[in-house]
């Protein structure tokens, strides 16, 4: 069997890397010069920044992938295990770091916010780590459920209390309103919502469960994110998979209701009894890879079910004030303002709160010393915005006033960064993203998780189109590095359970692409 895969993400790789450890014949097609997809790196004044994902969690999803081949990750990534989670920094000058070791955590928020705050907290991670419990083996690790009724099945009558306690019926905000006496506490753990481009107002409160996985283990990746991909991309090929890279596939081609390969942009055809997509799904439902692929998912989502996408920045600077860790966010003074611009006016926020990823810095916030004797440190800023990049955009005038925004706010708030000059800075825009993933207007994360149901209307593997299978962030079970490595072994599991069933029978699929049985849970803990 010869598998094409669309797409060089961590999604078409970590599949790639399972199908041909199995034995297939795999040739994965890029349209760009390098692996990684949304995990890239662009050069600021002579010296790389990642300037995708900065933040790496789950690595047992990783270590995983590099054992279904036979080897190990750490013979191939240098991996540094983060003390320090994440430095908070709010509109009125306070500021709480949090920790990998929960005591150390609860014993900050405790001199933050006084001990009923350090209890609340305490009584959130409880809860947040029951969330991620109850639905790691049976909805993140797993083929996607069909819906709510399937999600309990699988959870069984052991299950099914816990299942009913998640909080899937309110929004992560309005419980973590309930959950914090403090707002500012409400406001930093609503942010992880942003994690998958959605808004805590809108968002359902299972959402928390991402607290949980950071608490569970960040780690630094000596060398940079964009290391991930390149080690994959090489496992992949040792493996004995054909990476071809500056190879845009055109259209996915079927014959006689099934794939039969496809055609590259430069009218080479390649045959294949397997196409995977790892293209965002939007491509796909807009007709960008062929009619034949746009039939086989559901139309495109309208402009309010995309996620966010945002406005992002990568420079070198001289910084003063504040000191940084690795990871650092600056909130805005009125949150609910910021996603009603973002989502109800459909524009920049005036406002924004700031994330700054600190290249140069480790997790105790040493700086190394190639940025000490330059004088300056690379710093990479992103911003949510609307995922508007596909209509007429945002004028140069609504950007600069929005970047200005961003400095302005972290001067207010203690930190004290030299803007570079313009030509210096590497900005990208909705419309930029939308350049980059076509059909997306520039949403990084796919369907936005707006709603109890949100998640269980991601698409999963399989398609209504025989042969025709998806992964990635678009795809179940959601966005990120971990959860786009999820969805590509989700995918070469099912491709393997296909090509295993019709050598007695030929499967079916059903609309919406659930398969008309439930594959088995890998039960991966989630530690």
């Amino acid at each position: 069997m010869h598998v094409a895969i669309v797409g060089a993400g961590v999604g078409g790789l970590a599949a790639a890397v399972r199908l041909a450890a199995s034995g297939l014949a795999v040739t994965l097609l890029e349209a760009g010069q390098n692996p990684g997809g949304k995990l890239r790196e662009e050069t600021v004044a002579g010296r790389p920044v990642d300037v995708g994902p900065t933040v790496f969690t789950l690595r047992d999803v990783f270590d995983d992938v590099f054992a279904s081949a036979g080897e190990r990750l750490d013979d191939h990534l240098k991996l540094i295990r983060s003390e320090t989670i994440a430095r908070h920094v709010f509109a009125d000058g306070s500021r709480l770091d949090l920790f990998a070791d929960a005591a150390r955590s609860e014993a900050a928020v405790a001199a933050f916010s006084g001990e009923r705050s350090a209890r609340e907290y305490r009584a959130f991670c409880r809860r947040a780590s029951d969330v991620c419990e109850t639905l790691s083996p049976i909805f993140m690790r797993a083929e996607r459920p069909s819906g709510p009724l399937a999600l309990m099945a699988r959870a069984g009558p052991v299950g099914l209390p816990a299942i009913l306690r998640i909080g899937a019926e309110t929004t992560l905000w309005k419980s973590l309103s309930k959950a914090f006496s403090d707002p500012r506490l409400a406001q930093l753990f609503a942010r992880y919502s942003t994690y998958n481009g959605s808004s805590p107002f809108l968002a359902p409160a299972t959402l928390m469960l991402i607290a949980e996985v950071e608490k569970s283990g960040v780690w630094l990746v000596d060398g940079g994110m964009k290391r991930l991909a390149d080690a994959l991309a090489a496992l992949a090929a040792r493996c004995g998979a054909t990476l071809r890279f500056g190879a845009p596939v055109a259209a996915v081609e079927a014959a006689g209701g099934r794939v039969c390969g496809v055609r590259l942009a430069s009218g080479e055809r390649i045959a294949a009894d397997v196409v995977l997509s790892n293209a965002d799904v939007a491509a796909l439902a807009a007709g960008r890879l062929g009619p034949a692929a746009q039939a086989a998912v559901d139309p495109p989502l309208k402009r309010p079910e995309r996620s966010l996408s945002a406005l992002t920045m990568a420079f070198e600077a001289p910084v003063r004030g504040m000191a940084l860790l690795r990871h650092n966010v600056f909130f805005s003074a009125d949150y609910a303002r910021e996603f009603d611009e973002i989502l109800e006016l459909r524009r920049l926020p005036s406002d924004p709160t700031v994330y700054v990823c600190a290249s140069d810095r480790d997790d105790r916030g040493v700086l190394s010393a190639e940025a000490a004797r330059r004088g300056a440190e690379r710093l990479f800023l992103i911003i949510n915005a609307p995922a508007d990049g596909d209509g007429a955009g945002f004028s140069p005038k609504e950007v600069e006033r929005c970047v200005s925004a961003a400095f302005s706010r972290l001067k207010a708030s203690g930190l004290r960064v030299d803007r570079p000059d313009d030509p210096a800075i590497r900005l990208s825009t909705p419309s930029d993203f939308e350049t980059r993933f076509p059909a997306t207007g520039g949403a990084l994360y796919g369907r936005a998780s707006h709603g109890s149901t949100a998640s269980f209307r991601r698409p999963g593997a399989r398609t209504k189109l025989a042969g025709l299978y998806l992964c990635g962030g678009s795809v179940h079970p959601g966005a990120g590095l971990p959860m786009a490595a999820l969805s590509g072994r989700i995918a070469a599991e099912a491709i393997l359970a296909d090509r295993a069933s019709t050598r007695r029978s030929r499967p079916a699929a059903t609309p919406g692409g659930m398969w008309t049985r439930f594959l088995p849970t890998a039960g991966i803990p989630s530690r």
